[in-house]
């Protein structure tokens, strides 16, 4: 294989309003927070698209952390765009606006010569999944996220990447409105029975769930730190479960959990991508004995 990880979804300039600041022209987007997390263990390559505005520390960012951007489509227009803001407690987010720009109507160009071990698909549109799915042949393992907004727009579309998944993630609410149901037990063994063979569901401070038909297994989250931004959390927690799974196998799944865990935590910790940039290996690997400390 001569890729371990591909990485496919949304580059995007962000702009923010929590309850800790304001902050305009952030890099983002779901390929960029997994691509920096997953970095941590392996090379990572990225299929996506920017516009002519995508700014040289966006590069500069790729760059420093060994993520390919040779697939990395550049179009005249706008970045995809996205304006959020957090209310006083965090618990809910409302998009100011979404500007799709040059990613509305992007259709990946991929050689049949990509091939990869772990191919993740970001929380993009179900048709633009199943056509990366389409296109590279060679892959071992399909990693895949999804959003309520597919659930809502593209439902058929989402259980066909279901389908074609090996390892699902999702939020709890995702979940909910997926299946209809509200156990999470329940869900969790119903989606695997759809065709993934490991799915996780995303609890927020609640920690998260591992489902397989073997086993159930039950994560905490790093408590002790103060939130700052929750955007990209979920991408981060892939991008750290798949380097960890790129890098170990996925014997040992638990402990592929407990990074992903960590790397979410540092991730929420600041805005945009600076909480995972900052984090060194002595503060990661501090927070990863904490978290089994909890289990």
């Amino acid at each position: 294989m001569k890729n371990k990880i591909v990485s496919v979804g949304s580059i995007a300039i962000d702009e923010l309003q929590t309850p800790k600041g304001s902050h305009s022209n952030i890099i983002g987007g779901s390929a960029t927070f997994f691509s920096i997390a997953a970095s941590r263990y392996n090379p990572v390559k990225l299929i996506g698209i920017v516009g002519d505005d995508f700014p040289k520390e966006g590069w500069d960012l790729f760059n420093k952390y060994d993520v390919n951007t040779d697939m990395v489509t550049i179009e005249n227009g706008k970045t995809f765009s996205w304006g959020g803001k957090y209310s006083d407690d965090y618990s809910t987010r409302d998009t100011l606006y979404t500007d799709l720009g040059v990613f509305e109507n992007y259709i990946p160009n991929i050689p049949e010569s990509v091939d990869t071990e772990y191919l993740y698909l970001g929380n993009i549109q179900p048709s633009l999944q199943l056509d990366v799915i389409k296109k590279i042949k060679n892959k071992k393992r399909i990693v895949s996220d999804t959003m309520n907004l597919w659930i809502d727009l593209d439902l058929k579309g989402l259980w066909e990447v279901i389908n074609l998944t090996n390892i699902f993630l999702l939020n709890d609410e995702e979940a909910m409105q997926l299946t209809g149901e509200t156990d999470i037990n329940k869900i969790g063994h119903q989606l695997i029975d759809a065709g993934p063979d490991t799915v996780i569901i995303k609890k927020g401070a609640k920690g998260s769930t591992l489902f397989t038909s073997k086993e159930t297994i039950e994560m905490p989250v790093y408590d002790k730190i103060e939130l700052f931004d929750p955007t990209g959390a979920g991408d981060s927690f892939a991008g750290g479960l798949v380097g960890y799974i790129s890098k170990h196998g996925e014997e040992n799944i638990k402990e592929a959990l407990v990074h992903a865990t960590a790397t979410a935590s540092f991730t929420v910790s600041d805005f945009g991508v600076t909480g995972l940039t900052k984090s060194s290996r002595e503060s990661f690997e501090s927070r990863c004995k904490y978290i089994k400390s909890k289990l």
